[in-house]
Formats: C-alpha cells, structure tokens, sequence
C-alpha cells in the first residue's frame, strides 16, 4: 500500500517538473521572435530591399550615434558602440519589424543629465587623445562612459523588472495625446541644448527645472560670442538636409534609392573643414580623434548605480514608451501584433548588456522607423545588415571624422527631430475630436519644458486618469425600457427574416483611453462569434449585444482576427445612446473597427450619434462614403438595410 503511494506521488512529481519538449518550444518562440520569422525568411523577395534599407539605416545609425554621444556628455566614438551592440539584441528579442534600436536623443538628454552632475565638467577637451586609458582616450573621457552605461544598465534592469512583473498592459494609461505632448517636449529640448554647437558659443552645462527658459537667458546674454562661421554653415547645413529629405519624399515612388544627404554631408564638411583649416583660422569645434576598434567588455561602474535611479527610471519609462509608440505604429501599419511585455525585455536587455560594451543607453527613434518605411525594408535583417556597415565604420572609417564640425553634428540632430517637432500640428486634431485633449497636450507639453520628459509624462498620466475617473459617475447608462420598446417597434416593422443577418450591438458606456482597446476586441469576438454560428435569429433582442465597457481593464489586443464574414452579407448597427462621452482614443478605435469591419464586408451603420461624435468620427477617418452610416434610431437603419436588400433582388 506504501509503495502504490510512493508510485502514485513519483508519477505526480515527474508530470509537475518534467516540462514538455513543445512547451519549451513555444516558450523559445514567444521569448526569442527570430526563431518565428528567421526559418522562413524568403532571400528571394526580400534579401534585397533589406539589404538596400540597411545601408540608407546604417548612415542614419552613424550620424545619430556621433551626434546623441556629444548629446549624452560622452565622446563620440561611444555613440557608434550605441549603433551596433543595442541593435543587435533587439532583433533576436524584439517584434518589431521596423523598429531600429539604437542612440536616442531623449534618453541621451537624460543620461546627460548624471554624466553632467557626477563628473565636474574640465577644461579638457572631450576629444582629445590620450595614451593613458583605454583607447587612448583620457581618464576624463572614461568617467564619463562609467557614468552613461551605469545609466544604461539600471534604466534597463528596472525595464526587465517591469517584464517579470507583466506590467507591460499598463501602457494603455499612456494617451496619444500625452506621448505626442512629451515627446514634442523633449524634442524641444533637444533642439535647446543644441543651441550652443549651433552658435559655435562656449555656454556651461545648464539643467533642473526652468533650464530650458535659463539656456535662452544665457544666450541673449552673451549673444556677442556668437561665432559668425558657426552659425552660417549651421544654417546652411539646416537648409540643406531640410531641402533634399522634403525633395526625398516628394519623389520616393519615382525613385529607388533615396539621396543620403546626411552621409554626403558629413563627407563634404569633413573636407572643407579640412582643406580650410577651419578649426585653426576660425575657431570650429571639431568631433576630433576616433579610436579605431572595440575595446574588450567591462561592468558598468556599479558604485554610482544609487546615484542615478533618477535618470535610469527616466531612460526606462521614457525609451520604452517611444519605443513601443513606434513598433505598435509599424504593427498596425503592416498588420501583425506586437507584445507589450515582449517589447519590455527586447529593450531591457538592450540596455543591460549593451551597457558592458561601452553603450549609451538606447530606445528607438523615429527617424530611423520612418526611413525604413520609406527604404521599403520587409523584415529585421535590414538592421543586421546596417550593423555590419556600422562595424566597418568602427574599425575603419572612424578616424576621418576627425574634421567634421559640431555644428554640423548639431544640425542633423536638430532636422532629426523634425518629426517629432511637427506634431504640433496635432493641436488641431484634438481641438476638433475633445477640447479636454487638447488641453492635456498643452499642459503636458508646458511640463515637460519647464521640467523634464519624466516629469511631463507623470504629469500627462495623472491628468488623464483624474479626468476620466472625475467623468465616469457622470455618464448616464442605457435605458433598458426604451431598448426594449425599441426592439418591439423594430419587430413590427420588419419581418423576421430580414433580420437574421443584423446584428444590434449597444454600447453602453464612454468610450475613452481606459477601454479603446478592449472595445474593439469585444466587437470583432462578437461578430467572429456571430459569423461563425450563422444561424437565424429568432427574436431581435437576441441579436442585441452589451459590449463589456463596465469595467477599466483594457484587455489584450495582441490576437490577429483575420477570418472573413461568411458568404452572405453581414449587417451590424452600433446603437451609441449610451456613449455619453469619449476621447481622442476612444473615436480613433471606434473609426478602426468601422474600417475592419468594412474591410471584412461587414456593413456598419451607427445609431443616435451626438452632434459632436459624428464631427469627431469624420475628422479622425475617411468616412466618405456613397452610403449613409448614421442614422438617428435603430429602426431608420434596418429601415436603411432593408431597402438596400430590396434594391439589390429587384
């Protein structure tokens, strides 16, 4: 009997800890994409519009990594280490198709900000050659670097331990209009920081809140140091880049290759900075000397670690959030899904081990995705194969940038944030969709300046949940006596058949940030559902649906619905009486399912629609369409569906 026990407790504790070869098959995949996209990886269609993007993104990642260096306190060369290494780990973790991890002038901003702080800014020039350490850089320099990667390495621990957590969901706090207001900040910042390369001025290192408005003093000031050859090439270069990239895009479908002028740039100034003499005739600040190679990995400097918990969360929450903007973007773009907390280690470890190779800390940039639009890159080998131009550049290349001037460096960074500048043309999109996002933007905006990227981020979030809370007990729900009267008269009016392909689903209540997502998925798992059964209805409250709005949770919508309506058309009506308020977030996804439902021959008509819902609608999507889609009950719309049906028998 003992040993029939012992057997049956043996057998238990084998089928509890002996994991199964598939379970650790799909657990591989889920934690390493390469594994899922590398097998099947077609050379013939795609080997060559990656190849052809990885060189336009390796210029990129060159430029930037030399330029978000100097932005991070740090000598250039490290920038270039922040191209190769960060980029490398996030394609084997990262699903991001089009997402290029490297330097970032937000979190560079904000690493600058310890570099700065916890080693005293010297007379030494950062450039300047050195036997005395490695790469014959100077013990200076290399304080510096200790103080980035230390930096790089908590900002990314403290990612990692978000993943462990599967905290990633709670992004869906983030509104649109609060990463657009941030990023556009911090954006803001980093073209104020530039200043001084720009204006070839000598100006010491000035940050904390109110910085942004004290740099400006400062200039203003001492406005006579300004140095005149600084400021025209700074200007030249400026119309220059701002010229070709605009002529790029206009004719990018004309052409296959678009124009590298950054590359072409930084060749041109390299050599007339030399052959003039610039940096001795008329005082140009120049990048200097560039070691060739990579040194051996070290630790980060581990003592400093509680010295910066400030900016590592910063570079933390910060880098991940544009990030993940960025690879959602390129999801819903190309139609595939991207996992949150996936997204939380890609870049995590990034950042983690990146940090032992001498790295900045790193996150994607916009630049770098909308080029890879543009290029017509397919899949993540296009980074790869930017990486091997990127090591060419160490070993070999590097060291001819000696002549090329800051405030050339400094130019490119600035038309870099263009994108990121312009979307203040967004203040026109939430004035016309919710006044209460645009104010959020503003205010959001208005921190960020006046403090710093986290803060205005914080604040963003803050506002966004008090506002929505303080609204929700105002909302009125659907009242359950008119429906029903309303379902009667319908029942009256139509006959039975008509109805078993139209589906009545209520919303019941706002639709804002904190439900979007989940909003959607209820839909499309209700007309999955609906389409797959098929089956005639009986009665129309039986085709009437309550999508689950009640509670805040936003659900995952990572799962792509791809099955197609049935062979008869499908009809669905969303009555919106009972969407008493909504934001910019919530009318973007309700404008999103309308778009896949049409794409899945499903007709949508929407019912009892305020004046300003049907306003908002129309300005977010091209809802222009031959047919109404708005009606004022549910009556006039089936009214609508069935003389549609009519006109087609006759």
């Amino acid at each position: 009997m003992a040993g029939t026990k012992r057997k049956k407790k043996n057998v238990l504790w084998n089928k509890m800890h002996i994991p199964h070869c598939e379970d650790f098959k799909q657990w591989c995949i889920r934690r390493l994409p390469i594994l899922e996209w590398a097998p099947h990886y077609n050379l013939k269609e795609n080997l060559l519009p990656d190849t052809v993007s990885g060189i336009m993104l390796a210029v990129q990642q060159v430029t930037q990594g030399l330029a978000f260096a100097i932005l991070s306190s740090v000598h250039p060369v490290f920038g270039l280490y922040g191209s190769l290494f960060p980029a490398i780990i996030y394609v084997i973790f990262g699903m991001g198709r089009h997402v290029a991890t490297g330097t970032f002038a937000l979190t560079s901003l904000i690493s600058a900000n310890a570099v700065e702080r916890l080693v005293l800014s010297s007379s030494q020039n950062l450039t300047t050659q050195s036997n005395t350490s490695m790469l014959g850089l100077s013990d200076f320099e290399m304080q510096r670097i200790g103080i980035a990667t230390a930096v790089s390495f908590l900002g990314g621990l403290i990612q990692v331990a978000i993943f462990v957590l599967q905290l990633g969901s709670a992004t869906f706090l983030l509104t649109e209009p609060v990463i657009s207001a941030m990023t556009t900040g911090a954006a803001t910042h980093v073209v104020t920081s530039q200043i001084k390369c720009l204006l070839g001025m000598k100006m010491p290192y000035i940050s904390g809140p109110f910085g942004f408005f004290y740099i400006y003093a400062y200039v203003f000031e001492n406005i006579k140091s300004v140095r005149l050859e600084a400021l025209l090439l700074s200007l030249l270069s400026i119309v220059v880049l701002v010229l070709v990239k605009e002529l790029n895009e206009q004719f990018k479908r004309k052409i296959k290759v678009v124009l590298p002028v950054d590359l072409i740039l930084i060749i041109a100034a390299s050599f007339a900075c030399y052959y003039a003499d610039m940096e001795n005739t008329y005082g140009l600040e120049v990048v200097g000397h560039i070691p060739k190679g990579i040194p051996p990995p070290k630790a980060p400097s581990m003592n400093v670690l509680s010295a910066v918990i400030i900016e590592a969360l910063g570079v933390a929450v910060v880098g991940y959030v544009a990030s993940l903007s960025l690879a959602q973007g390129s999801a819903k773009k190309f139609k595939y899904s991207v996992d949150d907390n996936q997204e939380l280690l890609a870049h995590g470890l990034s950042n983690v081990i990146s940090s032992f190779f001498f790295c900045i800390p790193s996150a994607a940039a916009m630049g770098r995705t909308a080029g890879l639009y543009s290029t017509g890159a397919k899949t993540q080998v296009a980074c790869l194969i930017s990486c091997i131009f990127v090591l060419t550049v160490i070993y070999a290349i590097g060291p001819l940038l000696y002549w090329l001037p800051m405030c050339v460096l400094a130019s490119i960074i600035v038309v870099g944030l263009k994108g990121m500048l312009i979307q203040f043309r967004d203040l026109k999109k939430y004035w016309n969709v919710d006044k209460i996002d645009w104010g959020i933007w503003v205010s959001t905006y208005v921190f960020t300046i006046c403090f710093a990227a986290n803060v205005g981020l914080l604040f963003g979030v803050v506002c966004t949940t008090a506002i929505v809370i303080g609204r929700f007990p105002k909302a009125k729900t659907l009242s359950i006596k008119n429906m029903k009267e309303m379902e009667f008269k319908v029942k009256t009016e139509m006959n039975e058949e008509n109805l078993q392909q139209v589906k009545i689903i209520s919303i019941n209540n706002p639709l804002v940030f904190l439900n979007a997502k989940k909003f959607y998925t209820d839909l499309m798992n209700i007309i999955q559902k609906e389409n797959a059964s098929n089956q005639p209805l009986d009665d129309v409250s039986k085709t009437e649906q309550n999508i689950l709005l009640n509670s805040l949770s936003n659900g995952n919508c990572n799962e792509e619905i791809s099955q197609p309506c049935s062979n008869e058309k499908c009809y669905v009506i969303l009555d919106c009486s009972g969407l008493t308020f909504f934001d910019y977030s919530g009318v973007s996804m309700l404008v999103e399912a309308y778009i896949d439902c049409i794409s899945r021959s499903v007709d949508v008509s929407l019912t009892h629609c305020t004046a300003s819902l049907i306003k908002a609608m129309k300005y977010c999507g091209n809802l222009d369409s031959e047919e109404p889609i708005f009606f004022e009950s549910v009556s006039a719309a089936i009214g609508n569906i069935h003389s549609n049906k009519e006109s087609l028998d006759m």
